[in-house]
């Protein structure tokens, strides 16, 4: 149940998670059911379909999801990368992990009009390193936003801050 506890704003409904889990639709509705019963998810039909969202108000998602980013290495890329980052106005994760799933390869969309390419590349080196995975980016401008938001409808935003120079 990474998928809902990564990216809380991932939704999924039953038949979805059998084809992703290849698992039996009935173990995955016990273990959805244990964990809407604890509070942790929270389900509404749409149609004739149960979708299940991770309960943001309970007291464990936040412990939950940063457990999560560390397992997974994402909080050290925050930490490593984008913090220290110049020229960065936001930082968007894409690809499996946006879908609560892992991955090999961490995908981010990076924005910002002045990212320093040989620094970038440095932090991208260091925190792979630290986390045992390869980090893929890509860099677009403010008037490509739509046009990237288009092409990748399940994204996380991981940064977002004013734009420093030095």
């Amino acid at each position: 149940m990474v998928k809902f506890f990564l990216n809380a704003t991932t939704t999924s409904y039953l038949r979805d998670l059998e084809s992703e889990f290849g698992e039996s639709t009935n173990g995955i509705r016990i273990e959805l059911k244990r964990f809407e019963t604890a509070g942790l998810l929270q389900s509404h039909f749409e149609g004739n379909k149960r979708i299940y969202k991770a309960n943001i108000n309970h007291p464990l998602f936040k412990d939950i999801h940063s457990l999560l980013l560390k397992y997974t290495g994402i909080d050290q890329i925050i930490n490593q990368v984008l913090t220290q980052l110049g020229g960065l106005e936001q930082a968007w994760l894409v690809g499996d992990f946006a879908r609560g799933r892992d991955g090999e390869v961490i995908n981010l969309l990076l924005k910002g009009p002045n990212i320093n390419l040989e620094i970038l590349k440095d932090y991208v080196t260091r925190a792979e390193t630290l986390i045992e995975r390869k980090i893929r980016y890509l860099i677009f401008s403010s008037a490509q936003i739509e046009k990237i938001k288009m092409q990748f409808p399940e994204r996380l935003l991981l940064f977002e801050g004013k734009v420093n120079t030095y």
